[in-house]
């Protein structure tokens, strides 16, 4: 088909605001799929992701939809998540499309997530068609919504559609401004191939899929093509394209979305934002600009409960890597947990998503440590150290200086909740950038340390705005800090795996916290012990357990009282030799108390 006749587009909206309903009726309203087979988030194909009402994984559909004049177009739809932790799949969508729906609930307004996506939609200079979404709610308000949208994010306003996702009312509307509004392609059949790769997973039965935006030339079933950046080449076994379900085709032309195989056996063979070119005409071909590629924020330590079960979470794992290319993960052990693995996330989001999955999909019970932030650490020798778990940490005296991750943070809420979430983000280190007002609602931007973020941040802001406030972050850069490392001392012992990273202010605290809840925990012993948190030498908090008493003088029925005496500096000579050589065993129950309580 001629490229003046395809529309490559993309749906940007913030979580819950209707963005896979109005997929589902765009689908509808072009035939894609009979009303025997229509089901509700047909492009939400992951179980979890119909459960929480959120798009994880980015899909794409192509629709056939001829108009009042007899004209055949060809839509191209690259569904988008709306969840900060997968804008790096977003910004994947926005590199393969001219164009985008911004959706926006019109009851709620612009939030957090709607002002990020409309950025990078921006920056990928597409052109935007502002769509308004539940219209038929009593609490809309169009009008508005639309001066909301013009003073917040900056977009004209004028070509605005108002719809009813649930209903399908406006639908049409919509198409016929895609067509009309947005741009076609510019690339042509006649020029050397060149097609980006959008996304890559793993099929049981076809191995590798990738999905491919053809910029110029054609991708053809047999031909050999090359991947420019991984430097590999391969033959083309199948061409298709999604309808949503997966069809074959004869050829993918200039401006198309579809997906190929190739035999490629892993998906990091396939990295995305790679440009295939034909093999034959490698040396005349730049590659195309990628996007924006993932990097993980979030690291943790996944161990199983039951040690034997550590192969089957070692091939789970390899699984998940096969369709989740940003999830990361490299072998860990632990004294008190035994073996595991180091994990990279998105964000808790993404973490949360993959331990749902491990469980659901492998029937693993695990345990999850406290989440960490990749901290940057300057030693005296200048030598330069990334630390990504608190035992890499190097000694107190060699380290010059510590810098960690720091974000834009940006919250929409009504103005009723501005106090208690100005409070919020000062306590948690933030420093105030900016306040915008919009009718009853306010936009706040604070800079704030990630590692203050990821814990209980976005709980505690929903909780603040009795659910209504809206939260998203982008990270910025590093910031030199007063960071320090605390260690879990029991018994005058080093517990390495307790041990965690946080600024001075809130060591004492922490420390203290940690200490009184192993306390509980740890079962007694005949002998006293400490429990110590202890920044270098310098023991910061300390909880002492007392030692089981041993009632040495239940014999003694009377008789001389130096004979009780003689008996009880026996016991207490013996629990002193004790206390020297004697090891405590901390059972994995006290561990788990600690992290739950770190969590």
């Amino acid at each position: 088909m001629a490229t003046e006749n395809i529309r490559n587009f993309a749906i940007i909206a913030h979580i819950d605001h209707g963005k896979s309903t109005l997929a589902d009726r765009l689908i509808e309203f072009c035939g894609g799929l009979s009303s025997r087979e229509m089901k509700q988030q047909v492009l939400d194909s992951m179980e979890i992701e119909r459960e929480r009402g959120i798009t994880i994984k980015a899909q794409s559909v192509r629709l056939e939809y001829t108009d009042h004049n007899k004209k055949t177009f060809i839509l191209n739809l690259i569904d988008t998540p709306g969840h900060v932790d997968f804008s790096y799949e977003v910004s994947r969508s926005m590199a393969a499309c001219e164009g985008a729906l911004l959706l926006v609930d019109a009851s709620q307004g612009v939030e957090a997530q709607t002002l990020a996506n409309s950025w990078l939609a921006i920056e990928a200079d597409l052109e935007i068609i502002p769509v308004l979404n539940k219209i038929d709610l009593p609490s809309a308000e169009p009008e508005r919504i639309k001066k909301q949208i013009q003073e917040i994010i900056g977009i004209d306003t004028t070509n605005t559609v108002s719809v009813s996702a649930k209903t399908g009312n406006g639908v049409e509307q919509v198409i016929n401004n895609l067509i009309s509004l947005l741009p076609p392609p510019n690339g042509s059949n006649k020029n050397p191939l060149r097609a980006l790769l959008v996304d890559s997973w793993y099929d049981t039965y076809l191995g590798v899929m990738v999905l491919v935006r053809v910029v110029d030339g054609t991708l053809k079933k047999g031909e050999r093509i090359k991947l420019l950046l991984s430097d590999n080449e391969y033959q083309i076994d199948k061409v298709g394209v999604f309808r949503p379900k997966p069809e074959e085709v004869n050829e993918l032309q200039a401006g198309e979305v579809g997906f190929i195989t190739a035999n490629i056996k892993e998906t990091s063979q396939a990295w995305v934002g790679d440009t295939i070119v034909n093999s034959k005409n490698i040396h005349k071909i730049a590659p195309l600009p990628g996007f924006k590629p993932s990097t993980p924020v979030v690291f943790c330590g996944l161990y199983t409960i039951d040690a034997s079960d550590y192969d089957h979470l070692k091939e789970s794992l390899n699984k998940l890597k096969l369709n989740d290319s940003s999830f990361t993960f490299e072998n860990e052990s632990s004294v008190a947990l035994g073996l595991g693995f180091r994990c990279g996330f998105l964000g808790l989001l993404h973490l949360e998503i993959i331990q749902e999955r491990l469980k659901r999909e492998f029937s693993l019970d695990l345990i999850v440590t406290p989440p960490s932030v990749v901290y940057r650490v300057l030693k005296t020798n200048e030598e330069a150290l990334e630390i990504h778990n608190p035992a890499e940490w190097p000694e107190q005296t060699k380290i010059k200086e510590v810098s960690e991750p720091w974000i834009n943070a940006t919250i929409f809420s009504p103005e009723n909740y501005l106090g208690g979430i100005l409070k919020l983000c000062i306590e948690k280190r933030g420093i105030q950038k900016d306040i915008n007002f919009s009718g009853n609602r306010v936009m706040i931007n604070f800079h704030l340390p990630l590692n203050e973020v990821i814990f209980d941040f976005h709980d505690r802001i929903k909780s603040i705005s009795q659910g209504y406030a809206s939260f998203d972050y982008e990270i910025i850069d590093y910031q030199s800090g007063k960071l320090d490392k605390v260690n879990i001392l029991v018994n005058g012992e080093n517990v390495e795996s307790l041990a965690f990273i946080t600024h001075k202010e809130k060591a004492v605290s922490r420390g203290r916290a940690i200490c009184s809840k192993l306390k509980d925990s740890i079962p007694k012993q005949l002998f006293k012990i400490a429990i110590q948190a202890a920044i270098g030498s310098k023991v910061i908090a300390r909880e002492t357990l007392g030692s089981m008493r041993k009632d040495v003088i239940a014999k003694c029925y009377g008789g001389d009282v130096t004979r009780k005496r003689k008996l009880l500096e026996k016991q207490k000579a013996g629990k002193k030799k004790m206390k020297q050589i004697g090891s405590v065993n901390i059972p994995q129950e006290a561990f788990l108390a600690a992290i739950k309580l770190d969590n």
